[in-house]
């Protein structure tokens, strides 16, 4: 038997066992919970029914942000808080309970709202998007932009910066690219979930990335960072996608190429904790905002039953022969863990107890 489909069996028949114990074995008996990240909660809403009607099991997700995500599995008001960052290194000094556990890969694309230029793909490096974004880019004419996208003819039109209001894995994940691209954003707003953003007029917030999608639409010459699971809504939308410049000065999308290639980089140096940064990795051919989609859980659940649950579901959906297969991610454009990864995701997951 594959020793992925061994674990889930197990901790599958625990599940049942307990249920059996308790005197119900009804669909929905048993129910996880899960706040968190907006770039995850598409997949979450794919798994959720399958899970059910597979294992009996009623999960519950919530896009809520990864910040309260996060939260929620600090207070243990949720089994599972998903994020698209790993817990900060201070806030983990004050809950050791807390795991990090990959799921999946993700990557994340810049979109914008450039009325006649929106089937191009611009041009865009993290100095450019730090300047739009600290205020010092104002018209998408701009010198910067026009030197790295040389025979398109842009619009003597604002730039109109969009970013999230919520505590956010994708404000993690875009602030931490303009930090490792561009000092001067290391040295002022630097990156997180939250953070303090440069005082631009004219900028907007939204909430969650559906939030952020519609906002683009509102806002001709509008920009704004989108987890990847949104791409074919905000795709639909008309609006346009840049291509990013990566550690070697290629401007590439996020494909399951691109997206790979950096995978393929980054995943050998992925610790036993799993906390990992995996943007602006080196190769050519590697999309620079990739990241792990973390499932961040309370090692101790409420109770035996419980934590069983949260075990068996965690090994279906980081399985690749399962959760993890094509027909659930494929949708989203997430990539499956890396097999070298999957073994210290298992040995997170039989720690909850």
């Amino acid at each position: 038997m594959f020793p992925g489909r061994r674990l889930w069996a197990s901790a599958a028949l625990a599940v049942v066992a307990t249920v059996g114990l308790a005197g119900s074995a009804a669909a929905g008996s048993l129910q996880i919970t899960e706040t968190g990240s907006s770039l995850l909660f598409p997949l979450f809403q794919e798994w959720a029914p399958a899970y059910q009607k597979l294992a009996g099991v009623e999960i519950t997700p919530q896009s809520t942000g990864s910040g309260t995500g996060i939260s929620d599995a600090e207070n243990a008001t949720v089994n599972i808080g998903a994020s698209d960052a790993y817990v900060a290194t201070a806030l983990e000094a004050q809950h050791p309970n807390l795991l990090n556990i990959p799921l999946a890969v993700s990557a994340q694309q810049i979109m914008y709202n450039l009325p006649g230029l929106n089937k191009q793909h611009l041009r865009l490096s993290g100095p450019v998007l730090a300047g739009i974004y600290d205020g010092r880019i104002k018209n998408w004419d701009d010198a910067a932009i026009k030197k790295m996208n040389p025979g398109v003819k842009l619009p003597n039109l604002p730039v109109v910066p969009i970013h999230r209001a919520d505590g956010s894995g994708d404000t993690f994940l875009f602030s931490q690219y303009l930090s490792f691209t561009t000092p001067g954003w290391n040295h002022g707003p630097g990156f997180g979930t939250s953070i303090s953003w440069p005082a631009v007029p004219g900028s907007v917030s939204a909430t969650g990335n559906q939030g952020m999608v519609q906002e683009l639409t509102q806002y001709p010459g509008g920009i704004a960072y989108v987890g990847i699971s949104w791409l074919t809504p905000a795709l639909k939308d008309g609006l346009g996608e840049a291509a990013v410049e990566n550690r070697a000065g290629q401007f590439l999308l996020p494909t399951n190429q691109t997206i790979g290639a950096a995978v393929a980089v980054m995943a050998k140096h992925t610790p036993k904790s799993e906390r990992i940064s995996l943007i602006f990795s080196a190769g050519k051919n590697s999309y620079p905002i990739i990241n792990y989609e973390y499932a961040i859980v309370p090692k101790t659940q409420p109770n035996a039953q419980t934590a069983a649950a949260v075990r068996a579901f965690l090994l279906w959906a980081s399985n690749p022969k399962e959760g993890n297969a094509a027909k659930f991610l494929a949708p989203v454009h997430f990539l499956p863990l890396p097999q070298n990864v999957l073994p210290l995701s298992r040995t997170q997951i039989r720690e909850i107890n």
